[in-house]
């Protein structure tokens, strides 16, 4: 497969992406740092938002997700991907199913259960290996939940954290559904509309969800 080359989402030759990496650009860091300061940039740029939802294909290119100041997990692993393989570093996007424990009234009144379906990540490939990563929670989002900001060391998976700095249980991972070569945006829709019925009626038109 290729996971180099840029793609409907993964459209890094775009001005927005291009702007976003240009620091990166005819830099002496190593593949291994520039790496790590991706995804810290990415981790930080966007607030963490759950609560927009769309199944509409083109709110999900890379170019457009960074002209928003805010966005969910999926969206960030798009950016995040898309800057990395701009720079020559391999990058998949991955997915799974999520259980979030701390503050979660909210996310059971508007999706009725406190799972997250499809949770998205990265998958980097640096050193001859692929390595797990979650830009999902911005340190100013884990302050606030007294988590401690997920880092990335270049060399170790940094999967979304387990327990809280009370060690109060986090976040938990239920379901891998693997690693796609492209954005499988079917495959999305597919899956939090069997998860997520009260929200996604399917009878309905609606294309865009503000919860």
């Amino acid at each position: 497969m290729d996971y180099l080359s840029p793609t409907y989402f993964y459209d890094y030759e775009s001005d927005e992406i291009e702007v976003f990496i240009s620091e990166f650009r005819n830099t002496s860091l190593s593949k291994k740092e520039i790496a790590k300061q991706l995804y810290l940039k990415v981790r930080d740029t966007w607030r963490y938002n759950p609560y927009n939802l769309s199944l509409n294909k083109e709110k999900y290119r890379a170019s457009e997700i960074a002209k928003r100041t805010n966005g969910h997990c999926i969206d960030k692993s798009i950016v995040l991907i898309a800057s990395l393989r701009a720079l020559d570093i391999p990058a998949r996007i991955h997915l799974a199913k999520v259980k979030n424990h701390i503050g979660v009234e909210r996310l059971i009144e508007k999706f009725g259960s406190n799972e997250l379906t499809p949770h998205g990540m990265v998958d980097v490939f640096l050193n001859d290996k692929w390595l797990k990563i979650s830009p999902t929670f911005n340190a100013s989002l884990c302050a606030m939940l007294n988590v401690a900001p997920l880092d990335f060391d270049g060399e170790n998976d940094a999967v979304l954290q387990p327990f809280n700095e009370e060690g109060t249980k986090f976040m938990e991972y239920l379901e891998d559904y693997g690693h796609f070569e492209d954005l499988p945006i079917a495959f999305m829709v597919k899956n939090a509309r069997e998860h997520y019925p009260n929200i996604f009626n399917a009878d309905s038109k609606q294309t865009e969800f503000l919860l």
